[in-house]
């Protein structure tokens, strides 16, 4: 099978950055499979980047090769990592972006690619994803080990938006993205739902920005009525997801991602 590579970033599609990506994978390995899987990211937010790289990765075959560039820090202290996990390998800053598919696909090595033999040449201070992170990607699609890349380390930057606080019959968490239909998924893992005992419980009240909206757990959209807001324990992604049916439930609740919410079980 061909080597798969997929990409992310924040770049947009306006500027000629992806095409340059892509330029240099395929000029180091023209074999490659190159499937992008976002490149809307909103502008500088890891946490957004970071949900969509692991949502993604999981469907692709084992040993595909994934590039994520949302990279405020580049040219900074941050490193460039190379991390094998059970998905294959994800390619990136380390700066929380890789942490949440790491955590996930089950993490089997972290590795700091050095400049050399695998990056191009002359390496800008403003734009790894071309010069150190592409190369990188390639090199391993062609079959070159991780450690002929850089070193190997010990730990990889988590993401903080991640972390949420959950209680019996209420949860503390934050909204990780809202998908183009205003869909919010939350912050809240299967296991937090478990842990606050949402699955067990039928009415909610949820808390945004000062206001308070009545929500009934659903497992689709359509068991609640038109306009009415659900809220589905186990959502698609692996999160507890918050939706109105046949509406947009980021307008009604007025939030934006990496806003806070508040839930507790009525009944």
């Amino acid at each position: 099978m061909r080597p798969i590579i997929t990409l992310l970033s924040d770049f947009g599609v306006r500027d000629p950055y992806v095409a340059e990506m892509k330029g240099v994978i395929l000029g180091i390995c023209p074999e490659a499979v190159l499937v992008d899987i976002s490149h809307e990211v909103e502008k500088f937010n890891v946490a957004v980047g970071a949900f969509l790289l692991a949502s993604a990765v999981r469907f692709f075959p084992k040993g595909s090769i994934h590039v994520a560039v949302v990279d405020p820090g580049v040219g900074g202290p941050r490193r460039p990592l190379v991390i094998e996990a059970g998905c294959g390998y994800l390619v990136g800053p380390d700066n929380g972006l890789l942490a949440l598919a790491a955590e996930r696909e089950g993490l089997r090595g972290i590795y700091e690619i050095k400049p050399g033999r695998y990056t191009l040449r002359n390496i800008s201070s403003t734009f790894h994803g071309r010069d150190v992170f592409a190369p990188a990607a390639a090199y391993l699609a062609r079959g070159t080990p991780p450690d002929m890349l850089g070193v190997k380390v010990e730990a990889y930057t988590g993401v903080s938006a991640f972390k949420s606080l959950p209680g019996r019959g209420w949860a503390e968490t934050v909204i990780l993205y809202v998908d183009s239909f205003g869909n919010i998924i939350t912050g809240l893992s299967w296991r937090d739902v478990d842990e606050a005992g949402f699955s067990s419980a039928s009415k909610f009240k949820v808390s945004a920005g000062g206001h308070v909206f009545e929500a009934l757990k659903a497992s689709t959209y359509s068991d609640v009525g038109e306009g009415k807001l659900a809220l589905i324990p186990y959502g698609s992604h692996g999160f507890m997801e918050l939706a109105v049916n046949k509406g947009d439930a980021a307008a009604l609740l007025k939030v934006k991602a990496g806003d806070k919410l508040t839930v507790k079980v009525t009944s």
